[in-house]
């Protein structure tokens, strides 16, 4: 294994056999971290081991499914305020009951026009 710069990015290249395999590396990556009380450290510990990984991994993972879906949780609310700033600027809705009258006609001889 050796590592190449080009483009001012680090790449691994894994030498197997006959074939060269290039990885790109995040060098921007630094360690963090967390103070945990011994109770949450010693249940990470059990469960990085009844699942036969590192603690890291299991830290790594927690934290990033947490961001995701904290994430989408931003998205969500700021699509919300903005579907409220909408109402609030035109006053254009549609009620719950014409959505659902609507949805009722389709697949019938009397399908209804979108609300």
């Amino acid at each position: 294994m050796r590592f190449e710069q080009k483009n001012n990015k680090y790449y691994k290249v894994l030498l197997m056999n006959t074939f060269i395999g290039i990885k790109q590396m995040t060098l921007s990556a630094r360690p963090m971290s967390v103070k945990l009380d011994p109770e949450i450290k010693k249940r990470i510990e059990d469960l990085a081991e009844s699942r036969q990984r590192s603690t890291h991994w299991m830290m790594r993972e927690a934290i990033t499914q947490f961001v995701e879906r904290e994430e989408k949780k931003e998205a969500f609310r700021k699509e919300t305020q903005n579907a409220w700033n909408a109402f609030q600027a035109t006053g254009l809705h549609v009620r719950a009951a014409e959505v659902e009258q609507w949805i009722g006609s389709w697949g019938t001889d009397a399908e209804l026009p979108p609300p």
